[in-house]
């Protein structure tokens, strides 16, 4: 019975089989060996030698992806640490300090909302470095100045609009 290279997932969707995934990891690495597409394609068992160069190609772009999608991981998890370390500022009570003491004001410290604030800006700015990770921001739109670009098509259109003629002046 014929190899099957991929199953049906029941979502819609197929996915390689274990023994479809191990001919390609193994046609990858022939490749990486320097061994021609026609090669692989004897050494592993494809048909044809664009099976194999399909094998490796699609080895190559799940690689590529899961190294991606890891350092994604890896960022997001710093930004959480980030996220939690700035948080904790801003939840903190803050004393304002001069000469090294406490300022007191009727027997009670005066708070300092500075470390509060400069927290809120961290946090913002940590959201908007994860937004942009996961892309969650929209396109930024980009401003035209009218005046100036109806000026410019105005110009454009007379550059290139039919110049009258000698007959025409006759006629009026």
């Amino acid at each position: 019975m014929p190899e099957t290279h991929q199953v049906h997932d029941g979502r819609g969707r197929f996915t390689a089989t274990l023994n479809a995934a191990e001919k390609a990891a193994e046609a990858a690495r022939l490749r990486s060996r320097g061994l021609t597409y026609q090669q692989i394609a004897d050494e592993v068992g494809y048909t044809h030698k664009g099976t194999a160069y399909e094998a490796v190609q699609r080895v190559l772009k799940e690689a590529v992806q899961e190294a991606g999608e890891e350092v994604k991981a890896v960022e997001l998890e710093r930004l959480d640490m980030m996220w939690q370390a700035a948080l904790k500022v801003m939840e903190a009570r803050h004393w304002t300090v001069s000469q090294g003491k406490v300022v007191s004001l009727n027997d009670e410290p005066l708070p300092d909302d500075g470390p509060v604030l400069q927290a809120i800006d961290r946090l913002l700015r940590i959201q908007e470095r994860r937004a942009k990770l996961l892309g969650l921001d929209t396109a930024t739109r980009v401003s035209i100045d009218a005046e100036n670009l109806g000026a410019e098509i105005g110009a454009l259109l007379d550059r290139f609009a039919p110049q009258p003629t000698a007959a025409d002046d006759d006629d009026a």
